[in-house]
């Protein structure tokens, strides 16, 4: 079995990575074909890696022109304790007002261990008509967990 094979996580261990995450690098593509890549604060919906952004941002931009996506969730301070998900797909961009109340709404509601106050659902609301909700819909995951290569401990390789 390769080490590559080793460090990747189980379809389990991904979703819970990816449910834990709090932060998502989003790589698009600009029109020149360079990427262009934003870290993005992200909310699970229907199993799916959701974003509620401004519409008239760069990376909206170029999904609505080519849905083409990478998004990666990644944590450790030091390579033993490394782990990241990587999902390579297309996004779909969601303007109707019902589905970017409802992305914004899990969003804070994530963001604020579920204490949505009657205030916080309001604001949300007022930003409906400055927000859509960017669905990621992957086609390849790869994952990997450094953690499970066997006798590698934090110190024993670069930081």
């Amino acid at each position: 079995m390769s080490q590559r094979s080793q460090m990747a996580m189980t379809d389990d261990e991904v979703a819970a990575f990816i449910e834990g995450g709090r932060r998502a690098h989003v790589a698009t593509i600009d029109p020149d074909g360079m990427p262009h890549v934003v870290p993005l604060s992200y909310v699970v919906i229907d199993g799916r890696v959701t974003l509620w952004t401004d519409p008239a941002s760069r990376k909206v931009h170029n999904l609505r022109r080519d849905p083409r996506v990478t998004c990666l969730i990644e944590e450790g301070g030091h390579f033993a304790e490394f782990r990241a998900v990587q999902m390579k797909g297309r996004a779909e961009v969601a303007d109707d007002p019902d589905e970017v109340l409802s992305a914004g709404l899990a969003l804070f509601a994530r963001a604020r261990g579920g204490n949505l106050t009657d205030e916080v659902k309001a604001a949300v609301q007022e930003l409906v008509p400055q927000r859509v909700a960017v669905t990621i819909v992957p086609e390849q995951v790869v994952s990997w967990d450094h953690r499970k290569i066997p006798g590698l401990r934090p110190g024993q390789a670069g930081k």
